[in-house]
């Protein structure tokens, strides 16, 4: 593990096919290694690195409450080992497995998963498969459906094809090309029809988190009186009907995860470090 200051150490885990970089913030005033900690869960592609900074500002803050937060590239992403083009839906669950053994190893009795878009499907699937030790899921703006969140990302090789004042190809041929074995670039990421195949196949729907988790899940809204969006709504809805417990909010800020420039959403930082610290 590499010394840094005190706030955060940044190390590599032995992932599935190769290293993961992780960042461990440890709480400011008790053990270096205490009994809860918090497994970050990140964003997909580019939201992750819109997403970068948020992330950090969090970790410290619930640091500051206590926790040990450990943030994790999965392969193929960040500064972990491999490129995008060899990223794979499982050999992500297998890094995560990765990730909660180094905490569990360090002392961690209780262990919270943070899941940020697209890693709140992610956290869900890890968090069903270890149903009887996490028992706490954070949610930020998730991605209710994955074939949605396919579509909004091959949307950014149409954008920019129109942009460049091509003709460029149409959704359909975008979509064949993937089910016909081909990788499609998008916005510079290779993405497999292996992994596109895992994004479509994954839907919160299909996913009900067991009645003993607790489940928070913030959506970030423009301004005030702005309510959850309809998918998360009827979501939330649906497990409450099946009896989970989710409490849900809309938050006031910028969708940091979209922005052309970094931004913050500070009232997100606030409402989840209350939650968690609760």
């Amino acid at each position: 593990m590499t010394d840094l200051p005190p706030q955060r150490h940044i190390f590599f885990l032995p992932g599935l096919l190769g290293p993961i970089c992780a960042v461990y913030y440890p709480p400011a005033v008790t053990s270096h290694f205490p009994k809860s900690a918090v497994l970050h869960v990140p964003a997909f592609a580019e939201e992750m690195n819109k997403c970068r900074r948020m992330v950090v500002l969090q970790a410290e803050k619930l640091a500051s409450t206590g926790y040990g937060v450990l943030v994790v590239d999965l392969y193929g992403t960040g500064d972990s080992g491999g490129e995008f083009r060899d990223a794979r839906w499982e050999v992500w669950k297998a890094d995560l497995d990765v990730a909660l053994g180094w905490l569990r190893s360090h002392g961690a009795e209780t262990i919270k998963l943070w899941g940020v878009r697209l890693g709140g499907l992610l956290a869900l699937e890890l968090a069903l498969q270890y149903r009887d030790e996490i028992r706490h899921l954070m949610l930020w703006q998730p991605v209710v459906d994955g074939r949605s969140m396919l579509t909004q990302f091959l949307r950014l090789r149409l954008a920019a094809d129109m942009m460049a004042g091509s003709k460029g190809e149409r959704m359909a041929t975008l979509c064949q090309r993937l089910a016909g074995g081909e990788t499609v670039e998008v916005a510079g990421y290779e993405l497999t029809p292996e992994l596109a195949t895992a994004l479509e196949r994954r839907s919160f729907a299909s996913l009900d988190p067991p009645v003993s988790m607790a489940v928070d899940w913030l959506d970030v809204v423009p301004s005030a009186g702005r309510n959850l969006s309809p998918a998360s709504q009827r979501m939330v809805e649906t497990w409450r009907g099946r009896g989970v417990s989710v409490a849900a909010a809309a938050v006031v800020g910028e969708a940091f995860w979209t922005t052309q420039e970094i931004a913050l959403a500070p009232r997100l930082l606030d409402e989840t470090t209350g939650r968690l610290a609760a």
